[in-house]
């Protein structure tokens, strides 16, 4: 199986869990855009009444497209379950999000969930983190000061640019800077460090977060329970 066939693959096994009358966080990233698509097929063919809260204005107009009824995080009491794509996940079932630019809305619907859902396609299983860049989402004023001290730790930090050498701006018009870091021995103590970083909106560290992961292996979609 190609990997976009293990990504339609969990995609559509992740749509079992949601149920009628759920409010949804709903990710971002290629994996979950299949999983938005055929959640908008049982919306239309099973009459679904949802309420989905996405996690970035592309996921936002896929969902409004699809007839999905789509709330900003701020209108909503509760989300039941967030389904969202991650970039990396250790054996911990620790993660590394934000190779979509999403991260901070991403773990800002998933802390006001009361569960959260990883859909994956078996190449983002690591036993650590670290191979896969960490995403920053910075303020862009006095980012280059924040780089610099981001060099000092030893971080390997790199400004995201597009093909035309200008930087990409999130939803939130912050620029995005990757840490090409190896191999993450202590996420724990990593996350504490940028928490206190002036400068730093938000890191892509997603510790202690997740539930369920779905993974999309050749014979099949595996189910883990994280926690």
């Amino acid at each position: 199986m190609t990997q976009n066939e293990l990504k339609e693959l969990v995609g559509k096994a992740a749509v079992d869990f949601i149920e009628d009358e759920m409010i949804v966080g709903l990710g971002t990233g290629s994996t979950v855009k299949y999983m938005v698509d055929f959640l908008g097929k049982r919306v239309q063919s099973e009459n679904l009444n949802i309420i989905g809260v996405p996690t970035s204005d592309r996921t936002a107009k896929q969902a409004r497209d699809l007839g999905i009824t789509v709330k900003n995080v701020d209108e909503v009491d509760h989300i039941d379950l967030t389904i969202d794509g991650a970039d990396q996940i250790d054996k911990n079932f620790q993660g590394i999000k934000g190779g979509g630019a999403a991260h901070l809305w991403e773990k800002i619907v998933a802390i006001n969930s009361t569960k959260n859902m990883w859909i994956v396609d078996e190449s983002k299983m690591a036993d650590k983190l670290g191979s896969f860049p960490l995403p920053l989402e910075v303020i862009p004023y006095g980012s280059t000061q924040l780089f610099k001290r981001l060099e000092q730790k030893g971080y390997q930090p790199k400004f995201r640019k597009d093909a035309n050498d200008e930087f990409i701006l999130t939803d939130s018009k912050n620029y995005v800077i990757d840490l090409h870091m190896g191999e993450i021995k202590d996420p724990f103590a990593l996350a504490k460090d940028l928490d206190s970083m002036t400068g730093i909106v938000e890191h892509g560290l997603f510790l202690d977060m997740v539930n369920t992961v779905i993974v999309g292996r050749e014979d099949g979609p595996e189910i883990l329970n994280a926690r």
